[in-house]
């Protein structure tokens, strides 16, 4: 069906002449059974709907993988070349690195070892050396040093990229470790002995996504390994010597994007709509307006800052310039990134490299940026194979001098052959040899880039339900749902809080709002929450004690419980959170004795179950909005009802202070923020100075500030976590964020209360309300902070008239007191005078 258009779509070939092509080559080269053996398990995969990828890495370049439905890209609509991936000049095995949904991936590689037989199905080992912060830690443990020490002395070596440096380097470049070594001779000792054990290696692991299949029981063949966490045993031999023992491997890899989009889908088709991914338009404008406006956050491989910046200066139109980007956006290559920009919006002329070749590089604006481009260009130019231009790439990447000193003659004397010029010939193959070296694989490239649009098609045309599908992917990433959090504020979509009546497990879509996971809070366990889902489907809870009798409050977990009343889970049930929360062990009593009854049978003479009398529940008075609010934040990982600087709005607003998120509309300048501190990391700078980076968040989300050592000895105790400060910042433009350096910090009770009422006037429905009122007003006493006079106004219709109530004293008005006193029961409005 695939090949059924056989229209010639590029200047080389038709379908059917490149088709015969390649089955001849694979034919030659013996590989028949390696694309039918991954045609199969792909097949099977798309049947069970399992996701699988449009492809990755060369095998994208092959027209029988792809009409094979190994590959969901047509090599010759993206310019593909087949011989980057299979090469009759160099015989190499083919390798097909597959993508699957994460969350199914194991079902493919069960279907394998039941297809084949598990005798000939297995894992690849794969072997952990020994880093340089691990070799002190083993060695310190081994010298039986303190914990504490040891701890502290790997935290010393520096990090490089993901990987610590060597100890070697270490102890050149950080004095502190030196000073150790001298003030102990044993931390001297364990410095040396980590030195020469440093790079042995220490476990054997699986190699994550590598198996491989022989056609005869494994042990017959290679040593085998088991792991004891795994079912599958796995070769002794790793990843670089299993195929020379004569085995064949195969990558299945897991692609979390895939699982986002398939999760997508099912909550498009839980609303009534059906969706193929595989078929949407590729010319969508609402996507490419969202690329060009850079609103990518959870869109593939487009999220970094630096790629919303170079999506902004590129402002794509159609795949072509998604898969430029996606090659072009590494160390190397990104410095062509303005140039492409200016030169696809005609800021800047387009340079010509030559007529025979121009034309090659018209999808990338005269740019060498694909490997393949490299191949094309020796073909074009100096009358190469595709095959002797895959040879001549090859060396020219890796740097092969010899190879290079070889081909050098035989390209220029192929394109004197052509009519080019010597001097020109030089040219090219020096700009070949310059590009060579960091050249992007174009199959990959385009198929990343087809995902990547994917996800920004879904977040384009269905919004709710694509945020609600990411997150639900990172349901246990906290930070990661913080972001996604802001992400749904900003794009105007409803976030609806967790309520055991409402919410799943997972993030689901109901009325055009996104509802927050019970699986989404700290410490809950997805699982156990579908108990809560699961008993949910005989009609929402009434109340605490009809939850209790119909879930089994044991299997989900006290700390699951917590953290629902936390949360505000339970508000459909009983608005008071914490009396929800210290009645939890009562309710937990009582579920578990609803069921030993249900058990034992018992029933009364009627026939009946007796009814079990409900617990008395906790009899205190909620807690506080800024305490609801920092429960609500230890359960969720970030406020999600409100944030404790709402009480101060009114007065920091007479203050002219601002929130970060006005601050960035401005982009730049100086003035002061308030942020509530939420972690602060000191570092040491080279000079010996200590300065922190202090994480804050305020009502538009989180930001960062730098806090140089002047301020920060100042200022040290009022940047602990969970203070409420003002800040006076420089604020400096960095893209698309702020880069903002701290020049003073203040308590923000001490700016607000300057700017608070001079006194206090409390409405009450009814005497009763007093009780709550005094309460409160006990605990504000505590702050000592200057204060006002409070009026308590009684409106009791029983009464038959107000009554006006002068309280004694002076009592600190701050805005956190005064919404304390709002959110009392019985308590009707409050105002300043």
């Amino acid at each position: 069906a695939r090949l059924a258009q056989g229209e010639p779509v590029a200047p080389r070939e038709t379908y059917e002449e490149r088709l015969a092509y390649e089955l001849g080559v694979i034919e030659q080269m013996g590989f028949p059974g390696y694309f039918l053996i991954v045609a199969d398990f792909i097949k099977w995969a798309k049947a069970q709907d399992i996701p699988v990828g449009p492809g990755r890495g060369s095998g994208a370049g092959s027209l029988v993988a792809w009409a094979l439905t190994i590959t969901d890209l047509d090599p010759l609509r993206y310019g593909l070349l087949f011989e980057r991936f299979l090469n009759p000049d160099r015989v190499s095995m083919p390798d097909f690195d597959i993508d699957f949904c994460m969350d199914r991936r194991e079902e493919v590689i069960g279907y394998v070892q039941r297809k084949y037989g598990a005798d000939r199905v297995a894992q690849i080992i794969t072997f952990g050396a020994m880093l340089s912060k691990a070799a002190v830690r083993d060695v310190g443990r081994v010298l039986q040093m303190p914990f504490m020490q040891v701890d502290r002395l790997a935290k010393m070596i520096p990090v490089e990229g993901v990987k610590p440096v060597s100890i070697k380097r270490a102890r050149k470049e950080e004095p502190r470790l030196a000073e150790a070594a001298q003030a102990e001779p044993v931390v001297g000792e364990l410095l040396d002995i980590a030195e020469k054990v440093e790079g042995l290696l220490r476990n054997a692991s699986t190699h994550a996504a590598g198996v491989v299949i022989g056609d005869r029981p494994l042990h017959e063949l290679v040593a085998l390994y088991r792991d004891p966490r795994a079912e599958m045993p796995a070769t002794q031999y790793n990843m670089k010597w299993v195929e020379q023992a004569g085995l064949v491997k195969f990558d299945f890899l897991g692609l979390k994007t895939l699982t986002v989009i398939q999760k997508a889908v099912d909550i498009l088709k839980g609303q009534g709509v059906a969706l193929d991914i595989s078929t949407i338009p590729l010319d969508d404008e609402k996507s490419y307006e969202l690329y060009g406006r850079a609103d990518t956050v959870a869109v593939f491989q487009v999220e970094s800052s630096g790629m919303r910046d170079a999506l902004r200066q590129l402002r794509p139109t159609c795949i072509e310039d998604i898969v430029a980007l996606v090659a072009l956006y590494r160390p190397g290559p990104m410095e062509n990134i303005p140039k492409y920009c200016n030169v696809k919006n005609g800021r800047e002329a387009r340079a010509s490299i030559h007529p025979l070749i121009d034309h090659i590089l018209d999808e990338t604006q005269g740019i060498i940026v694909y490997q393949e481009q490299v191949m094309e260009i020796a073909r074009k130019m100096a009358g190469y194979s595709l095959g002797g231009a895959d040879l001549l790439r090859r060396a020219m990447g890796k740097k092969i001098q010899a190879a290079m000193d070889a081909e050098k003659p035989k390209f220029i004397e192929g394109a004197l052959a052509n009519g080019v010029a010597k001097a020109k010939a030089e040219e090219v193959f020096d700009l070949l040899n310059k590009f060579a070296n960091y050249g992007f694989n174009k199959s990959h490239a385009a198929a990343y880039a087809l995902v990547s649009y994917q996800t920004a098609w879904l977040k384009a045309n269905h919004p709710v339900a694509f945020m609600a599908a990411v997150m639900t992917c990172d349901i246990h990433l906290t930070d990661k749902l913080a972001v996604y959090k802001r992400e749904a504020d900003r794009m105007g979509l409803p976030v609806v809080a967790p309520c055991v009546n409402r919410s799943s497990a997972e993030f689901a879509v109901a009325d055009g709002a996104i509802l927050y996971a019970l699986g989404g809070l700290k410490g809950v366990g997805v699982e156990a929450m579908r108990l809560i889902e699961d008993a949910r489907a005989d009609g929402p809870f009434r109340d605490l004690f009809d939850f209790a009798r119909r879930v089994d409050l044991k299997r989900v977990g006290k700390r699951a419980l917590e953290m629902l009343a936390r949360a505000g889970a339970f508000d459909a049930l009983d608005r008071n959170r914490r009396r929800v929360f210290e009645s939890l062990d009562a309710l937990a009593a009582y579920s578990a004795a609803e069921r030993e009854a249900a058990t034992s049978a018992q029933t009364s003479l009627f026939g009946e179950t007796a009814p079990l009398p409900a617990p008395r529940l906790a009899v205190v008075e909620d807690w506080a909005p800024t305490d609801r609010l920092r429960e609500e934040h230890a359960a969720v990982g970030f406020y999600l009802s409100g944030h404790p600087l709402d009480a101060y709005a009114e007065a920091l607003r007479r203050k002219r202070i601002l929130f970060h998120g006005d601050l960035a509309r401005g982009r730049g300048g100086a003035g002061r923020i308030a942020g509530s501190v939420m972690k602060r990391q000191e570092r040491k700078s080279a000079r010996g100075a200590r300065f922190a980076f202090v994480e804050l968040s305020d009502p538009t989300g989180l930001y960062e500030v730098t806090v140089f050592s002047d301020v920060l000895l100042q200022a040290r105790d009022l940047l602990e976590p969970g203070r409420n400060v003002v800040l006076t910042v420089e604020a400096e433009a960095d893209g698309d964020q702020l880069k903002l350096l701290c020049r003073g910090v203040a308590s923000v009770d001490d700016v607000a209360a300057d700017a608070a009422a001079e006194g206090l006037r409390v409405f009450v429905s009814s005497e009763a309300a007093l009780a709550s009122l005094r309460t409160r007003l006990a605990e504000a006493a505590a702050v000592k902070r200057r204060g006002g006079p409070v009026e308590v106004v009684i409106r009791d219709p029983d009464l038959g008239a107000e009554i006006d109530l002068a309280l004694d004293g002076q009592w600190p008005l701050t805005p956190e007191m005064r919404a304390a006193i709002k959110a009392a029961p019985g308590v009707l409005h409050v105002e300043g005078f």
